[in-house]
């Protein structure tokens, strides 16, 4: 009887004020109220989003490079990893595509800036100017190029995830061709495990890290600039959630799971990134939830790392929206064929947005400039809500890479659908703990 009573009083769900996801929402809303009443005092409020950021980003490098190595390492096969890296690849293309062409058509249909009837010519460039001189540095050759580090140090020093899963990879190869791996392999498990309740430390502060945030985001910004343009807010916010519950969850589907019990599931790590205006925020605790719904560690390894910079579903739609917002409000009459120049270009230049810091409007730069149809100038009518739009573009990133996680998982028939199952059936969400599996 004691038994059965331990495990009921185990299942029975926690008094709400305890879970995370409520304490993170409560702080956005107190947030919210504190930067719409007092928009000095929230302003102030900035140094304890900035730090969640850091504390959070200060623990990606460690995660995800013990992560991969003791996934590969344990895979032990190089075809499969090879076989599990173009398939994600080509995951990331056809949805980022996808993406794309959904905003370009939504775009043209409201068409947001039509009547705004800005002169470029008045439009204030040295606002911009931070984000046009960075833009003349971001080129495709230079983002391959950015993914070689020129020293071991420097990727972990500078967070660059590419940079460090590219070692990470190289390592876990390395490892598992060597005969004498065993106490590597369980030293860089155990150290991994340190890091993930380090990480667990970390998630305490998370209400704080939001409620910092988003006051300082409302505090700054006001609530008037999303009226001022909210046409255009309406358009992006309106085609983003289409996206992730028509496509993405179309694809879910396909695939024998639901977009909507997903999205439940990580709920924590929504409102982590809503708070905070980026999905890097939520990587390491996303890695351990996919993790613990089934997928297998090396997969959920290289999908989610490289998903970061490849698979930016909510950025894509950004970009296009964006371009064809200044073209209108510019009164800049695009043709057929500078349209589809246009998203050719974003094909490319998307994949870069993560790896700078502002990079949405870095690459949105980057591309007009390069095509010299729309003016560069006109990015300026975007400097007051686009905080906004990064919430909902980290928000759709997140959705999407957790999606293609699953996917690609279901492809090469590594997850478990029973812990799948369990976890998408269950009312009562279990608790995460912040450790890996294994390193079997």
């Amino acid at each position: 009887m004691a038994d059965m009573h331990s495990s009921s009083s185990a299942l029975a769900p926690r008094p709400l004020y305890k879970e995370l996801y409520f304490q993170v929402l409560v702080a956005i809303l107190l947030g919210v109220a504190l930067g719409f009443f007092n928009p000095p005092l929230a302003k102030q409020m900035k140094p304890l989003g900035d730090g969640f950021v850091k504390l959070i980003r200060m623990m990606i490098a460690p995660i995800i490079f013990t992560t991969v190595v003791t996934g590969i390492a344990g895979m032990g096969d190089m075809k499969k990893l090879g076989r599990v890296g173009m398939k994600a690849l080509l995951y990331f293309e056809v949805v980022t595509t996808v993406a794309l062409v959904i905003g370009l058509v939504i775009v043209k249909v409201v068409q947001p800036g039509a009547g705004i009837n800005a002169d470029p010519a008045t439009l204030d460039a040295k606002s911009v100017a931070q984000y046009t001189t960075s833009a003349q540095h971001l080129s495709s050759v230079d983002f391959v190029m950015n993914i070689i580090p020129d020293q071991v140090v420097n990727a972990f020093a500078r967070g660059e995830i590419l940079q460090i899963l590219m070692l990470a990879i190289m390592f876990g190869l390395g490892l598992a061709m060597y005969d004498k791996s065993k106490p590597i392999l369980d030293a860089i498990h155990n150290i991994s495990n340190v890091f993930f309740k380090m990480l667990g430390f970390i998630m305490y502060v998370a209400p704080l890290g939001a409620f910092g945030a988003m006051a300082f985001t409302i505090g700054m910004y006001g609530i008037k600039t999303l009226i001022q343009l909210g046409t255009l807010m309406l358009c992006f916010f309106t085609t983003a959630v289409l996206f992730v519950f028509v496509v993405l969850g179309g694809i879910a589907r396909a695939h024998g799971f639901s977009i909507f019990k997903l999205l439940r599931y990580l709920k924590e790590e929504l409102l982590i990134v809503l708070g905070t205006s980026t999905s890097e925020a939520a990587l390491p605790s996303l890695m351990v939830k996919l993790e613990k719904l089934g997928c297998n560690k090396s997969v959920v390894g290289l999908v989610v790392p490289s998903g970061y910079s490849f698979n930016l579903d909510g950025t894509s739609i950004y970009l296009t929206i964006a371009a064809l917002f200044v073209a209108q409000a510019t009164n800049t009459h695009l043709t057929t064929a500078q349209e589809v120049q246009l998203l050719l270009v974003l094909m490319l230049t998307s994949k870069g947005a993560a790896a700078v810091a502002g990079g949405g409007f870095i690459t949105l730069a980057a591309t007009l400039s390069s095509l010299n149809s729309v003016p560069v100038a006109g990015i300026t009518l975007l400097l007051g809500v686009d905080r906004f739009m990064s919430q909902m573009r980290s928000l759709v990133n997140l959705s999407g890479n957790a999606v293609a996680t699953l996917v690609v998982a279901k492809w090469e028939g590594e997850i478990d659908h029973s812990k799948v199952m369990l976890v998408q059936s269950s009312k009562v969400q279990p608790k995460t703990e912040y450790a890996v599996s294994g390193s079997e």
